[in-house]
């Protein structure tokens, strides 16, 4: 929301009151309230007929800092609000002198200036400053004509400071001088509007905001005021977070921390995905012909998903098998497993009036309602269509009873679709929820409803949804996937973009639609994003009006899916353990370069390259010529599929043909490589080959591996002494060790 015309004037419907300077201050145990006066004081008379802004500094946990600006207190201020944690501990001080009050968690503070018209407010880490909030900075906007109220902060932007995040967004992966709306929309890939806004953001200094409203946030990064990051909300009171890592990867740790730590998806669900696709013609015979047809080219495939047509159209969601194209559904899902394959079904958080749960929902109260009490609907999407209230905790168990009766068939998890065309006027939610608000929060009362279902059915670490859109915190709930894009070189390149940001928001799982969703991609584009896509945390073929099997694309395509889905699975001992960090520590698989290497300038806007994990650095090619560039940090980097070494503090460019991308191990890597290529869900602690690439001499690295359960770890340790790299492993059977590109002696101790 922007309320300035240019950097001096203010628009003429807004009248401004900013916090201009201190004026008191009370310590409430380990919280400071301070109270700014919105014009200078020069006798206590000026206290009268004028706006203050009521401060406060608090801490739930050590080196975040909670900022609450208020203007009316006694202003509604409905639920929900985002579910962040708490820490116990004494990390909190207060200090006060003549000049200043310092409020410090951890190595952070706040420092809160009293000189007369000179509101300042730093952050700072020890002595470095992070930024601050000063002149014209933090205000109450009223709006003369809509009559709008709203409360906007403004934080310095230091020469050079680039922010990344807020959600997935395909726009440029920097995200200076744009304008971001916290707001879900359906937009696909390919817009400045995304299915997963997170109203947080890290800088390349180290330190993270996070704004505590799940509704409508208005982001103006560097576009309103170029040195500043405003961010503005309709609201008498404004929360926001300062979290303070040091590091770039710190902050996105201590940001789970706050709102919450991925859960640990089963392995078998990073194994390949095939999909019917969404409207293509299929029944029964139709997917065995795929299944049988990936079987014959000796393609593993370790999960098969139904699309919508699963159920009759407008129907959705009716939770029932269409009769005319699946008779037969439990025998049929008997069959599938049998093949040793997983089952997931679309689903989506809206019932059609058509759907015999319609009237039974209606009846019970369990959607959400117009202000009169009749029940909300529209006509886009489904005919009729309303809304599940998950405020509603009945409502919940109801639709998690729907579903039990699918697994209880033998579906193993759901495709949660949609979630976001939520109203906001003329509605109510059964716990009073403020309807702006729930507008980005339904999606995360839609996931964790389905979710909770799967955790309570097939137990910890073995549930996953495969979701579309999110709210903050909704990392908690893998695993996500991009949305709608085209199938083209532009739209892959902007979801790699999309997820990155993502990743940054903690969501630690990403998935997109290997060869696009809308449109059917050229062989060349598909066999391009198979390699991408089976060098993601997930791997899914999936597409709109047509099919995504390889062979309908050309044969060599089938051959470009085999070697990378034997790749995966063969690298399933390392990228299990680095999905287990991300479970474990917020770190998230796939991440951007200069999460990894924040100290390299250049990494600061690569956004064609990643590395997943902390070892892997992948690079997809986006040229129909097979031309990609990279850049690699200092080092020494070799690349896993040739064996080629290559220094890095510079960039490369090559051609790669299908079967091959840049994949490079970092130097000082023990990577553990399985002997199954055919599932992800193996015994990665028997008969693992453990690959040493550039221990150095005097040096002592370490890895761990988990088992396939992720529970039981097994330590790994080098140390290169005179010419000779001696292992030692804490358990499992049959490792093996393999020095690559030069010849050392290997000895287990």
């Amino acid at each position: 929301m922007k309320f300035t015309n240019g950097y001096w004037r203010i628009r003429e419907e807004i009248e401004p009151v900013y916090a201009v300077e201190y004026y008191d201050s009370q310590i409430r145990d380990k919280e400071l309230v301070v109270y700014a006066a919105t014009k200078h004081m020069t006798d206590r008379g000026d206290t009268l007929n004028q706006p203050m802004l009521t401060v406060a500094f608090s801490s739930p946990m050590e080196n975040v800092i909670k900022v609450s600006a208020v203007h009316f207190k006694g202003a509604a201020y409905q639920g929900p609000h985002f579910e962040v944690a708490g820490q116990e501990g004494g990390f909190v001080s207060i200090k006060e002198d003549g000049e200043k009050l310092v409020y410090t968690s951890g190595h952070t503070s706040a420092v809160i200036w009293k000189a007369p018209d000179g509101w300042r407010v730093e952050f700072r880490d020890g002595e470095r400053l992070l930024t601050e909030s000063s002149f014209r900075n933090l205000a109450y906007m009223q709006n003369r004509k809509t009559k709008k109220n709203y409360m906007a902060e403004q934080l310095l932007l230091d020469v050079g400071e680039y922010v990344y995040g807020l959600g997935e967004r395909y726009t440029p992966f920097v995200k200076n001088g744009q304008i971001v709306e916290i707001w879900n929309e359906d937009g696909g890939t390919a817009s400045e509007q995304t299915y997963k806004n997170v109203p947080f953001y890290v800088t390349n200094k180290g330190y993270g905001v996070f704004v505590a409203h799940p509704g409508d946030v208005h982001f103006e990064i560097g576009s309103e005021k170029v040195e500043r990051v405003q961010f503005s909300v309709q609201t008498e009171r404004l929360d926001y977070y300062i979290l303070n890592g040091s590091t770039p990867k710190g902050t996105v740790q201590l940001y789970t921390e706050l709102t919450g730590k991925p859960a640990l998806p089963p392995s078998w669900s990073f194994g390949l995905w095939l999909t019917t696709s969404f409207t293509t013609s299929y029944d029964e015979k139709t997917v065995t012909g795929f299944i049988q047809g990936m079987a014959d080219r000796q393609i593993p495939l370790h999960t098969f998903h139904f699309d919508c047509f699963w159920m009759k159209g407008y129907e959705w969601c009716s939770f029932e098998w269409d009769p005319d194209t699946f008779p037969d559904p439990e025998g049929m899902l008997k069959r599938y497993k049998a093949r040793g394959l997983h089952i997931c079904v679309w689903i989506n958080s809206y019932i059609g009036q058509k759907s015999a749960l319609f009237d039974e929902g209606m009846e019970k109260g369990y959607f959400v309602k117009n202000l009169d009490g009749s029940v909300w609907q529209c006509d886009r999407w489904q005919a009729g269509m309303a809304l599940v209230d998950f405020t509603n905790p009945d409502a919940c168990r109801w639709y998690q009873e729907k579903l039990e009766r699918l697994m209880d068939m033998g579906v193993d998890c759901f495709k949660t679709d949609f979630g976001e065309r939520i109203p906001v006027t003329g509605v109510k939610y059964y716990d009073g929820s403020d309807t702006v608000k729930m507008h980005n929060y339904y999606t995360y009362l839609y996931n964790k409803t389905v979710f909770e279902l799967l955790e309570r059915k097939l137990g910890r670490d073995k549930a996953l949804v495969f979701a579309r859109s999110t709210a903050a915190g909704g990392q908690k709930f893998p695993v996500h996937w991009g949305g709608d894009c085209t199938a083209t070189y532009p739209s892959m390149a902007e979801e790699l973009r999309g997820g990155l940001s993502l990743s940054v928001c903690g969501y630690g799982f990403w998935s997109h639609d290997i060869g696009g969703f809308e449109q059917t991609a050229s062989a060349d584009v598909y066999k391009r994003w198979c390699a991408f896509g089976l060098l993601s945390s997930h791997s899914r073929l999936h597409g709109s009006t047509s099919y995504r099997v390889p062979w309908l694309f050309d044969e060599e395509a089938c051959h470009v899916l085999r070697k990378f889905v034997r790749l995966k699975c063969s690298l399933m001992p390392y990228l299990y353990g680095q999905a287990v960090k991300a479970h474990k520590e917020g770190i998230p698989m796939m991440r951007p370069m200069f999460l990894e290497f924040p100290e390299d300038l250049t990494c600061e806007t690569l956004d064609r390259q990643y590395m997943l994990g902390d070892s892997l650095l992948v690079a997809p090619v986006f040229k129909e010529s097979g031309e990609v560039s990279y850049y690699l940090p200092e080092g020494v980097w070799t690349d896993y599929l040739t064996g080629e070494i290559q220094e890095g503090g510079r960039w490369y460019t090559r051609v790669c043909d299908y079967f091959h991308l840049p994949l490079l191990v970092r130097e000082g890597t023990i990577l553990p490589v399985g002997i199954d290529e055919e599932r992800p869900d193996y015994d990665y602690l028997s008969q693992t080959t453990l690959k040493l690439y550039q221990i150095k001499e005097g040096s002592r690295v370490r890895t761990t591996v988990p088992d396939m359960e992720g529970r039981e770890a097994v330590c790994v340790e080098a140390v290169r002494e005179q010419g000779e790299i001696q292992v030692s492993v804490s358990g499992g059977s049959g490792w093996k060790a393999e020095v690559i590109g030069e010849k050392v002696s290997v000895r287990f101790i």
